[in-house]
């Protein structure tokens, strides 16, 4: 076991990485963030911060003669920057699985080798490619291979004439083309594995989507069944064991005339898990922490129903497009049975995750209608999906 007061490292300095940092401080340790931005959520509150880039040599020689052991809060951290530092301390997850999860081609490779149920789809590198591609994946979605999320690097195509074009949007890239399936809605599930094969799942979340970007998380998920929520964790389970992964991980599903389908995996904590920081007796960034120090997994139990409901940039520029300004959070704070999350971000943009709030209650019923009449109180728009 690594033991508190080490100093753990942590690539990346956005929300999922101040949460870490919140856990590692809380348990004893002190975290040492890596992130090129001077004002990252995580550098800002960390008990180090290198401003250098995730390349840098001389910063993750740095770390590794600094630190205990490294992690990292998104999967765009290049594979070989996690190699590198293996040769020094212990790095989790490890560079072999983020390189799978960081590549939807790799990823959907890894899926049809381990008979886990996906979407249909084509690896697409060049124009000639599409030549070979059935007509039974149109329509589909053409998708970059990497650094796409949010719903960036998505375009719905209904042909192969479509599909030529977005791929010239694209400029080439290479890319990988889903057939769009019809969805009745969409799960996903944040689970932690340790070092010797522990893992512990937390409930799995009904996801609601506005334009690409999730808007809110509803747990219990009321539209899967003991039986889906069942095979849910069975499968990331499988899907975690296959990758030899340590740490946090999440598997988003479709879910497709009553079945799942794994639409994407994430190689760390996950949006829609940010619930188990006021739901669980313990969160997933404290899973987090504990896996990659060799600790005991904590008790994943949800002491609540609860809602989580994203905060975008775009509500600072709800009275005025061309300024920015603080939204109203008075009108959230009168809530009782809401927990009121800001990531500290310097700048908002709109489609920037500045935050989030999470309604609790002993049912689903209460907390849901709170969370709706809440999110309408400071001006987010109905739900579109």
């Amino acid at each position: 076991m690594i033991l508190p007061p080490a100093t753990l490292g942590m690539l990346g300095g956005g929300q999922l990485g101040r949460y870490f940092v919140i856990a590692a401080q809380q348990l004893g340790y002190k975290v040492m963030v890596l992130d090129p931005d001077e004002n990252s959520p995580a550098g800002r509150i960390a008990d180090h911060h290198l401003v250098a880039a995730y390349a840098d040599r001389e910063a993750l020689t740095h770390m590794a003669v600094s630190c205990s052991a490294i992690t990292t809060e998104f999967e765009s951290v290049p594979a070989e920057t996690l190699a590198y530092l293996a040769r020094f301390i212990p790095v989790q997850p490890g560079a072999e699985a983020l390189a799978i999860c960081q590549e939807r081609s790799a990823e959907k490779g890894f899926l049809r080798k381990h008979g886990l149920p996906h979407a249909p789809y084509a690896d697409i590198r060049s124009e000639g490619d599409l030549q070979d591609v059935p007509d039974s994946l149109f329509p589909g979605i053409l998708k970059v291979a990497r650094f796409g999320y949010d719903g960036k690097g998505q375009i719905r195509v209904k042909d192969k004439a479509a599909c030529r074009a977005a791929f010239r949007q694209f400029n080439h890239e290479p890319c990988v083309l889903e057939k769009q399936m019809p969805l009745e809605h969409e799960l996903s599930l944040v689970l932690t594995r340790s070092a010797a094969g522990q893992t512990k799942c937390f409930p799995v979340a009904e996801n609601h989507h506005q334009q690409g970007i999730l808007d809110h998380s509803i747990v219990t998920a009321e539209r899967a069944s003991d039986a889906l929520a069942a095979e849910a964790s069975a499968l990331a389970e499988k899907i975690a064991a296959n990758l030899d992964y340590v740490g946090t991980l999440s598997v988003e599903f479709f879910v497709v005339d009553g079945r799942l389908c794994v639409n994407e995996l994430a190689p760390r904590p996950h949006n829609s898990g940010h619930y188990t920081l006021d739901a669980c007796l313990t969160n997933q960034f404290e899973q987090q922490v504990r896996a990659l120090c060799g600790l005991p997994l904590g008790d994943v139990s949800a002491h609540s129903a609860a809602v989580m409901v994203n905060l975008l940039g775009d509500l600072w520029f709800a009275g005025n497009p061309e300024q920015a300004s603080e939204p109203e959070w008075e009108k959230l704070l009168a809530y009782p049975d809401l927990k009121l999350h800001l990531y500290g971000k310097h700048e908002a943009r709109p489609g920037r995750k500045m935050g989030h709030f999470t309604v609790l209650g002993e049912t689903l019923e209460q907390p849901y209608r709170i969370a709706m009449a809440a999110r309408a109180a400071i001006g987010i728009s109905a739900r579109r999906e």
